[in-house]
């Protein structure tokens, strides 16, 4: 009779140490047997300026034909929806490897998802929207702490093509409960449209491109890298009438005031007092009927914030000097500009 009791005794302790031990020694072997459904509910939260600023600094009859190449340009770029998702689960122990990783379609803007994980405590990245971007890829991340949306390298780049979203999480999946965890993911890149009024300009060429910001992204923790200085060709949107030409741009956030924190999520999210210097800048190279270049640099005192659209107007002036009057934005001009020991963009 003890013989027997000893038997059925190690028979339940046997089934019940994967429990106890978090799975850890027996994934390899039971992974079935340790691994639960748990259900993981995504939500995109889009905070942004972006009818604000379109409505407020294109609000003339004028405006009314570069309002509506904007708003579609951009209408795919600030929008809480997510096509596709890149689920990372890494250990909480100190390395943070990556135990698992899913791809998911999940064209909405919230969507649950049931994944069947191994009992364990996890730190979770998500990514949206890469499988379309084409300028931004999710590299280095075999580790939670190095994983970054990694903008591609080179001389001269073209602009995003997706609004990209991220979150981190802790999740600690155990087993023997029901569990839902709520992730929500927020915007890394932002936009900018230059306006321009080309009325009585006799011009022949004008090529804006915009320099000034990150080129990656940290999951982890939020963070930018501007370790590059990237060169963004400006997309020049398809204004069907009037005398505006309208410049846009969808690239990651430039750097903040000096002094200053990145603000998340706040009543007034882009409301900064600006810095004492440009923090980031359009190029605008105009060609003469002479065939000369007029050089036009615009440089903003004001920080592109993730999630925003800063919309700037100026004017195009027949020696090809681009003005505007707006005190946060600085001017300077090179006529007659050639290439040579300026900054020249490869166009």
């Amino acid at each position: 009779m003890k013989i027997s009791n000893f038997i059925k005794s190690s028979a339940i302790a046997l089934c019940i140490l994967p429990l106890l031990t978090g799975c850890k020694e027996w994934i390899d072997d039971n992974l079935d047997e340790c691994a639960v459904d748990a259900e993981i509910d995504y939500e995109l939260r889009l905070v942004t300026n972006v009818s604000t600023e379109i409505n407020t600094k294109l609000d003339q009859t004028s405006d009314s034909y570069v309002k509506d190449a904007l708003q579609n340009y951009l209408k795919d770029i600030f929008t809480d929806f997510a096509h596709d998702v890149d689920l990372s689960f890494y250990g909480a122990e100190a390395d943070k490897i990556r135990l698992h990783q899913e791809n998911r379609i999940m064209d909405a803007s919230q969507k649950s998802f049931t994944l069947h994980l191994p009992v364990h405590h996890y730190l979770h990245n998500a990514s949206a929207n890469l499988q379309n971007n084409q300028q931004v890829s999710l590299t280095a991340d075999e580790y939670q702490n190095t994983a970054e949306l990694y903008q591609k390298d080179g001389d001269s780049l073209s602009t995003h093509k997706t609004g990209l979203f991220t979150a981190r999480a802790d999740m600690d999946v155990k087993a023997g409960i029901s569990q839902t965890f709520h992730v929500k993911l927020y915007m890394a890149n932002a936009a900018t449209a230059l306006v321009i009024d080309t009325t009585g300009s006799k011009i022949k060429n004008l090529r804006i491109c915009t320099t000034g910001y990150a080129n990656s992204f940290r999951i982890a923790d939020s963070t930018y890298k501007y370790d590059k200085s990237p060169v963004i060709k400006c997309d020049e949107l398809p204004v069907t009438a009037g005398t505006q030409r309208c410049f846009a741009a969808v690239n990651y956030p430039s750097k903040d005031t000096p002094g200053s924190k990145t603000i998340i999520e706040t009543t007034e999210p882009f409301v900064s007092v600006g810095s004492t210097e440009g923090l980031w800048a359009w190029h605008c190279y105009a060609t003469l009927p002479d065939g000369t270049i007029t050089r036009t640099l615009l440089s903003v005192k004001m920080p592109l914030r993730a999630g925003q659209l800063m919309i700037v107007k100026a004017k195009l002036y027949d020696d090809g000097v681009v003005r505007t009057d707006i005190p946060t934005v600085g001017v300077s001009v090179i006529l007659d500009w050639t290439p040579g020991g300026h900054f020249d963009p490869i166009l």
